[in-house]
């Protein structure tokens, strides 16, 4: 089912400012579509009011072609999976995930049926008729997203399902989500504040900052050409390297006059209106080359994560500037050495040092 925002807004009851303004997308048929964004930006408002939780304030909630701002909850055809399980402690697994459909009268034959399938779907066969408190926190998220599948909805919400399990388990039941998701080929939007669970995960991410739409697209365009400082710092770890300078004849400097590059050829035409003005840039952690290039500079090493496969530098300029370096494990770097290091000039980001908006 496809999901259109038209300009939704929601302001509370005795508050001045709106939570969220501006909502205006679309979500298409059978997306996996995440939103992503800090405590307190609005995303589970905005997943409240999707599921109809929550009034909608100004804007239309479209589902496929009809309009659901005045449709009840229960009429919208959705299933939604809660960050606590809310699962019933005195009912066995089965019995939790038949519940919905006992409550609309559906035969038992079609709930048995609906039950076992899920649950071989999910892998939860064998604890079908024990109690929550019976089985790990894994396998009652399993059970809690049972609940929702037996019902057949054209549309999954998920509000951070996956934030109360430790770190391997949320990895594990990130691809099993991926999986669940291709098979049952339903439109799912999915609340996070987790950046991985989004990248991993998402064929659309919406991140959302103080109410507003910050960026909507594919994961891999959030990465690569973040709209503004904002994006480029929320999505990635390390988190992207950002630093004040000028542009002078067509060449990065920075504030402190450390740090020079030439405009690499593709960014220069739209760089000219930037001449002699200040702009920030910014580099990814492992866009940093050791030791080479028409344009070094040297910092100390302050601190190493070793990390297997690579290792993140924590380094120092000879002015203080702080920078975060990725580089291949088997590098060779030991804390307190002086290194040369260079920028690829065709991986950097320029914004506009006012607004934060990227230039090029």
């Amino acid at each position: 089912m496809k999901v259109k925002f038209n300009n939704i807004g929601k302001k509370y009851e005795g508050r001045e400012e709106f939570t969220l303004r501006n909502i205006d997308l679309d979500i298409d048929d059978k997306d996996f579509c995440v939103i992503l964004g800090p405590s307190g930006c609005g995303k589970t408002t905005l997943l409240r009011m999707i599921a109809g939780l929550n009034s909608i304030t100004e804007g239309d909630l479209i589902f496929g072609e009809k309009k659901v701002n005045e449709v009840p909850s229960k009429d919208r055809d959705i299933a939604m999976v809660f960050q606590s399980y809310a699962l019933y402690p005195h009912m066995t697994v089965y019995q939790n995930m038949a519940f919905s459909l006992s409550m609309r009268s559906v035969r038992k034959d079609i709930i048995h049926e609906r039950v076992l399938d899920a649950a071989k779907l999910l892998q939860i066969e064998e604890y079908l008729y024990s109690k929550p408190s019976d089985i790990s926190g894994g396998q009652r998220q399993r059970v809690a997203l049972g609940r929702a599948i037996v019902r057949n909805p054209k549309l999954f919400l998920m509000d951070e399902p996956l934030s109360n399990l430790d770190a391997k388990l949320r990895e594990h039941m990130r691809v099993e989500l991926v999986r669940l998701h291709k098979k049952l080929d339903t439109t799912t939007i999915y609340v996070t504040h987790d950046q991985i669970e989004a990248m991993t995960m998402a064929t659309k991410i919406i991140l959302l900052n103080e109410g507003k739409i910050q960026q909507a697209g594919k994961p891999d365009e959030f990465y690569a050409k973040p709209n503004n400082i904002f994006v480029a710092q929320f999505i990635g770890s390390p988190s992207i390297n950002i630093l004040g300078g000028r542009i002078e004849k067509n060449r990065f400097i920075s504030n402190d006059d450390v740090i020079t590059m030439k405009i690499h050829e593709n960014d220069s035409a739209k760089l000219v209106e930037y001449d002699n003005k200040p702009v920030k840039l910014g580099i990814r952690s492992e866009r940093f080359l050791a030791g080479k290039g028409p344009d070094l500079f040297k910092a100390t090493v302050d601190v190493i994560e070793m990390l297997g496969k690579e290792k993140t530098l924590y380094v120092r300029t000879e002015t203080g500037v702080d920078l975060t370096l990725t580089f291949p494990g088997h590098f060779k770097y030991e804390q307190g050495e002086v290194h040369e290091f260079g920028l690829d000039s065709a991986a950097v980001h320029f914004f506009d040092a006012d607004t934060g908006d990227r230039i090029n």
